[in-house]
């Protein structure tokens, strides 16, 4: 698994950059893991979300906030500096479970990351992400062309989520989010720290055989 980590980048190029990875990979090129931070965008996947989304266009673009429609699964959610986003670009196929085994290993390498900073947290059925009770830290989009994923995970690290007020988070009037910094009640986290921990637990599990899943 090569893991490359692509610093802050706009959602659009980080898109384009995903879908010539997956090329290259669907034809024999070593799978790739990017890490990264985005600039500050509110998406929409393929079950839409227009709906959930609480601003105007035109207030978002005053405040320099991109909207983009992407091709993952999923409803609304933003990305913003602080979150860690990860883009898997690996082959499905020949890996045991397919696209069910990949979600939950998606999830299981964030529950084991945030774990190593002392929280405890859990799936809930039907509810894509990693949760603490209706607190929401990570949400999980994937994108599939030519049975290779693209798109992924984006897990709040620091304590600033305010990008999620103007939104319905994922379409759930329950949730509310937040991150690593908040359930530990600190201001800030050093967050190549928080990478290192998370490509560490991307190694480990899919360099591996997939997690038994409960």
């Amino acid at each position: 698994m090569q893991i490359i980590d692509l610093g802050r980048i706009r959602y659009k190029d980080a898109e384009d950059l995903q879908m010539e990875r997956l090329d290259a990979v669907v034809n024999g090129a070593e799978q790739t893991l990017y890490l990264l931070e985005h600039d500050p965008v509110i998406t929409f996947g393929r079950n839409g979300g227009r709906e959930n989304l609480h601003v105007s266009d035109e207030f978002l673009a005053l405040q320099g906030i991109d909207l983009a429609h992407s091709t993952r699964g999923g409803n609304i959610t933003c990305h913003f500096p602080g979150q860690l986003v990860a883009y898997p670009i690996f082959r499905v196929a020949k890996r045991p479970g397919g696209m069910r085994q990949l979600f939950y290993d998606l999830e299981e390498v964030v529950i084991r990351t945030i774990s190593d900073f002392g929280i405890a947290a859990t799936r809930q059925e039907g509810r894509p992400g990693v949760w603490v009770e209706n607190r929401k830290l990570c949400s999980i989009g994937i994108g599939m062309k030519k049975w290779t994923s693209y798109h992924g995970l984006a897990l709040n690290v620091q304590r600033d989520v305010e990008l999620f007020r103007m939104i319905t988070l994922c379409g759930l009037t329950d949730a509310e989010p937040s991150s690593i910094a908040q359930e530990l009640g600190r201001e800030k986290l050093p967050m190549q720290e928080v990478k290192d921990v998370l490509a560490r637990h991307f190694q480990n599990i899919f360099t591996h055989s997939p997690v038994a899943q409960s």
